[in-house]
C-alpha cells in the first residue's frame, strides 16, 4: 500500500489571521487539500464573508468568532470546537500587523516612537501567538498529538529599518518557537510539535504604499528590498503554502523547533 505522507484530508487546522491576504491564502489551499479549516477572527462580518468564499471551494471550513489576545474568548471556543470534532490536529497562528506609532518614520528616530502602539504591536503578534498556543495547545497536549505553526519574519534576526515593534514581536516569536518545541515534546511525547515559516517580503494591504507607488513601481524601499532578494521580486501569496502544507502533514513528524525561511535568497544574501 503507497503511504502519502503529505495527506492532511483528516486533519482538523485552526488558522487564526485566515481573513488577511496570506492567513486566507494558507486557508484557501488548505481546504483545497481537503483539511478541514476553522477560521478565528474577532469581527463577524469579515469572518462570515470569508467563510463563504471558502465555501465555494469545500465545505468543510467554518468560523469562530474570537479575540487571540484574549484568553476566555479563545478558552469559549476551544471547548466548543472539541465538543464539535473531538481534537485539534494543527494550529496555525497567522494573526498580526504593525502600527504607524510603532514603526520609526522616513524623518524620526528612535525616540520618537510610540511606547503605547509599541506595546499593542507586541501584544498582537506575540501574545496573539501565545495564548492561543497555550489555550489550542492544552487540548492537543491531552491527546499527545498535535501541531503549531507560528509566523515568523525576516524582520526576526535582523535589524530592518523602521519597523521596530515588528521587529522585536517577531524576535520573540523565534524564541517562543524553539522553547515551546522543547517543553512540549519533554512534557508530552514527539506527537508534540512546534515550528514557524519566515516569510520573506510579500505586498499584502499592511505594506502595499510603503513598498509600492500608485503607478505600481516600486519604492525607494520597495528596490532595496528587491536588491537584496537574490530571486529578484516579491513573493507570491500562494508561495508559503507548500512550507505550511510540510508542516501540517507526516512528513515533517520528526521536525520541531525550526523556523523556515521562504524568502526568494534574503536571508542568505550578505548583500556584497
Amino acid at each position: 500500500m503507497k503511504i502519502n505522507l503529505f495527506n492532511i484530508e483528516h486533519k482538523i487546522i485552526l488558522i487564526t489571521g485566515g481573513c488577511g491576504i496570506l492567513g486566507g491564502s494558507i486557508a484557501k489551499y488548505l481546504l483545497e487539500n481537503n483539511a478541514t479549516v476553522i477560521l478565528l477572527h474577532y469581527k463577524e462580518a469579515p469572518l462570515l464573508e470569508t467563510v463563504n468564499t471558502f465555501k465555494k471551494t469545500s465545505n468543510k471550513v467554518v468560523g469562530y468568532v474570537c479575540n487571540v489576545v484574549e484568553e476566555k474568548s479563545l478558552q469559549k471556543v476551544a471547548s466548543e470546537i472539541m465538543d464539535t470534532y473531538g481534537k485539534i490536529d494543527v494550529l496555525i497562528n497567522a494573526a498580526g500587523g504593525n502600527k504607524p506609532g510603532a514603526t520609526v518614520g522616513p524623518d524620526q528616530s528612535v525616540f520618537d516612537v510610540d511606547v503605547e502602539q509599541f506595546k499593542q504591536v507586541i501584544d498582537l503578534n506575540l501574545f496573539g501567538s501565545i495564548i492561543p498556543s497555550l489555550v489550542f495547545g492544552k487540548e492537543m497536549a491531552k491527546n499527545k498529538k498535535g501541531t503549531i505553526i507560528n509566523m515568523s519574519s525576516m524582520a526576526a534576526d535582523r535589524a530592518i529599518t523602521r519597523i521596530m515593534g515588528y521587529s522585536a514581536s517577531k524576535a520573540a516569536i523565534d524564541n517562543f518557537t524553539k522553547w515551546m518545541s522543547v517543553e512540549l515534546a519533554r512534557k508530552f511525547g514527539d506527537g508534540m510539535r512546534v515550528n514557524a515559516v519566515a516569510p520573506g517580503f510579500f505586498i499584502g494591504n499592511q505594506n502595499r504604499a510603503l513598498l509600492t507607488n500608485k503607478d505600481r513601481s516600486y519604492t525607494d524601499r520597495g528596490n532595496t528590498i528587491i536588491k537584496h532578494t537574490p530571486m529578484n521580486r516579491f513573493g507570491e501569496a500562494d508561495e508559503l503554502n507548500g512550507a505550511i502544507h510540510y508542516l501540517c502533514s507526516e512528513a515533517s513528524k520528526f521536525v520541531t523547533g525550526i523556523v523556515i525561511p521562504v524568502d526568494g535568497g534574503f536571508s542568505a544574501f550578505s548583500g556584497i
